[in-house]
C-alpha cells in the first residue's frame, strides 16, 4: 500500500528560500496600493447625481457664491474642475476650457499615482520566480555532479521540486497584481469619462450664456 503525504502551504512556500521572503513582500506591498488606490478612486467618483443640474441653475441665476460652496461640499474631481471654471467664468472661453483641463490633468495623474509600481510588481514577481526556479536548478545539477556515481533521482526530484515552488509563487503574486492594476485602470476610465461629461457640460452651459449676451447685444 502506497503511503500518501500532505503538506501545507507555509511549509510549501518555506522550501522555495529567500526568493519566497521577496514575493512575499511583494504581495504585500501590491495588496496595500490596491486598497489605497481602490478607496481613492472610488471616493473621486463619488459625486451627487443632481450636482451639474444645480449647477446649471445656480449660473442661470446669477448665483456663483452658491455654485462655489455647492462645489466645494464634494471632495472629487468634477467637483473641483468645475469650481476652476466657476472662479475663471468671467474669463474667455478658452482660457476657462484650459484651466478646467489643467485640473483634470492634475487629478487624473493623482489617482494614477502608484500605479506604476503596481505594474512593476505585476512583471516583477513572475520574473523573480523563475530567477529562484533557476538558481534551484543550478544547485540541483550541482548536488548531481558533486554525487558522483551515487546519484539519487530523489535528489534531483527535490531539487526541482523545491526550484518550481518560487515560480508558482511568482505567477500568483504577478497575477493578482496584474488583475488589479488593470481593474484600477477601468475604474480610473470611469471617473475621467465623467470628469469629460461634467467639464461639456459646463462649457456649454458658459458657451449658451455668452451666445445669449452677444444676441441681446445686437438686438440692443
Amino acid at each position: 500500500m502506497v503511503s500518501t503525504q500532505s503538506i501545507s502551504i507555509l511549509e510549501m512556500a518555506s522550501k522555495g528560500g529567500w526568493i519566497m521572503i521577496v514575493l512575499l513582500i511583494l504581495s504585500i506591498l501590491a495588496l496595500y496600493l490596491f486598497g489605497k488606490k481602490w478607496w481613492e478612486i472610488a471616493q473621486a467618483g463619488k459625486i451627487d447625481k443632481d450636482f451639474m443640474n444645480d449647477i446649471r441653475d445656480y449660473l442661470q441665476d446669477g448665483k456663483l457664491k452658491s455654485a462655489l460652496t455647492l462645489c466645494s461640499k464634494f471632495d472629487s474631481p468634477v467637483a473641483r474642475m468645475i469650481e476652476t471654471g466657476i472662479k475663471r467664468i468671467k474669463r474667455p472661453l478658452a482660457d476657462v476650457q484650459a484651466s478646467i483641463d489643467n485640473v483634470g490633468n492634475a487629478e487624473i495623474a493623482r489617482l494614477e499615482k502608484g500605479l506604476p509600481y503596481l505594474a512593476t510588481i505585476a512583471g516583477g514577481a513572475p520574473m523573480l520566480g523563475f530567477l529562484g526556479t533557476v538558481i534551484g536548478m543550478v544547485q540541483a545539477f550541482f548536488n548531481m555532479a558533486n554525487a558522483g556515481s551515487n546519484i539519487d533521482i530523489a535528489l534531483l526530484s527535490d531539487g526541482i521540486y523545491t526550484a518550481m515552488i518560487t515560480t508558482v509563487g511568482g505567477l500568483i503574486v504577478g497575477i493578482i497584481a496584474y488583475f488589479a492594476y488593470n481593474f484600477l485602470n477601468a475604474r480610473i476610465q470611469e471617473v475621467m469619462a465623467r470628469m469629460e461629461n461634467a467639464s461639456i457640460e459646463f462649457m456649454d452651459l458658459l458657451d449658451k450664456a455668452e451666445t445669449l449676451k452677444e444676441e441681446t447685444a445686437n438686438e440692443e
